[in-house]
């Protein structure tokens, strides 16, 4: 059903997602280990790491309901995962795209286990700047791990893709 070249390049494809799963673990770890939530550390004049729990999802919507929200968001992740993993399987041999769906399951399945162990993400990168005052609260775009910078990196690696097949069709027709 499948080639071999893709099913050699699935192997690649998930390593690639379990290197991002270990790496946003590890990072979490650290945090929880060394600063109390709430805490944390001026880096530079606008970078902090910080320990924040999010309840929800990004930019912590859903984060002050009951609690049902977290096994929303894990079902609809594990979905996601499923899902990732199958377009995987029969798609491993397009590099950007297969690139791109690895980021996005690799940050889901790490900020899954957050959810299933803890009950919230454990976020830690706290980027801030004066120009973004009128949008966020003081200028604090929303804190944020490494799972989610996989996520949104799959998520532009995604967009180019796209971008690339239509200018690719287009040159076709």
């Amino acid at each position: 059903m499948f080639s071999r070249k893709t099913n050699k390049t699935f192997g690649i494809w998930l390593l690639l997602a379990a290197v991002l799963v270990v790496l946003d673990q590890l990072t979490k770890s650290l945090i929880i280990a060394n600063f109390a939530t709430g805490g944390g550390v001026v880096v530079t004049d606008f970078f902090n790491i910080v320990r924040v729990h999010n309840y929800g999802a990004a930019f912590s919507f859903l984060a002050t309901q009951d609690g049902w929200q977290r096994w929303l968001f894990t079902g609809v992740a594990l979905a996601t995962v499923v899902w990732i993993v199958w377009m995987l399987k029969g798609q491993g041999d397009q590099t950007l795209f297969a690139f791109a769906l690895s980021c996005i399951l690799g940050g889901a399945v790490g900020n899954v286990l957050d959810r299933l162990m803890h009950g919230y993400v454990v976020d830690f990168l706290d980027f801030h700047w004066d120009w973004l005052t009128p949008v966020f609260y003081q200028g604090h775009f929303p804190a944020f791990n490494v799972a989610d910078a996989a996520i949104t990196i799959g998520a532009v690696a995604l967009i180019i893709d796209e971008l690339r097949r239509v200018r690719q069709a287009k040159r076709k027709s």
